[in-house]
């Protein structure tokens, strides 16, 4: 079987996700890194793969698929059926995919005014979407009431989109360590395979988005 391949702009954490359930996975896969301030993922190459041309895409022996939790729930199911990481009990795994779910709802609130930082030259965070990730972060914090993982006592794929996340706010500013479960949360992932990879990118973007908003440690100093 021809090697898996990943196509992906690690700065941005969706993209990282499907990393780190390949990391846990120990799968063999070729990591193409794409620039996407240069616009290679606006090439032909690109849109006859993914008409959207965005990132990340998995290239399995010629099935394409894009969509970060979606790559995850498919690297899982064909690689590792059975794995706690994509659970088989139908409600365990629902847990997880309405944790996925939040993590996608934590990505549109947050890119509202990422977006704008990044590639736009703003150069403030908004008020509204602002408290309106601030809330959605201490829900989570609130599900993680007793539990070790976001799904659970285990580790899922769940964990891993909401680490790239998370990480990303955290490093980019974001008010949150008095948020105890979810910084004990963070701090307990330390330990998957693959988390200093992110943690790297994470940092990164964090610096860049700093540098456009000028503050030294978080948002609402």
């Amino acid at each position: 079987m021809a090697p898996l391949k990943y196509y992906c702009y690690p700065e941005g954490s969706p993209n990282r996700a499907p990393l780190l359930t390949i990391r846990n996975l120990n799968l063999e896969a070729e990591i193409i890194f794409v620039d996407i301030r240069k616009g290679e993922h606006l090439s032909e190459k690109f849109r006859k793969m993914n008409p959207q041309q965005c990132l990340p895409i998995l290239d399995d022996n010629g099935f394409i698929l894009w969509e970060s939790r979606a790559i995850s729930q498919y690297l899982v199911t064909t690689r590792a059926p059975g794995s706690s990481l994509y659970p088989t009990d139908p409600q365990k795994r629902a847990i997880v995919d309405a944790r996925l779910n939040l993590d996608c709802t934590l990505h549109a609130v947050s890119r509202a005014f990422f977006y704008p930082i990044h590639s736009m030259g703003e150069t403030t965070i908004p008020e509204l979407p602002k408290q309106r990730l601030y809330k959605l972060l201490s829900c989570l914090n609130d599900m993680l009431e007793g539990k070790a993982f976001v799904a659970g006592d285990e580790p899922t794929i769940a964990d891993f989109s909401l680490l790239t996340s998370f990480s990303s706010y955290y490093h980019a500013g974001a008010n949150v360590k008095h948020l105890k479960n979810l910084m004990a949360w963070y701090k307990r992932c330390e330990t998957l395979p693959g988390f200093q990879e992110n943690e790297n990118e994470a940092i990164a973007y964090g610096k860049l988005i700093k540098s456009k908003i000028n503050i030294k440690d978080h948002w609402d100093e």
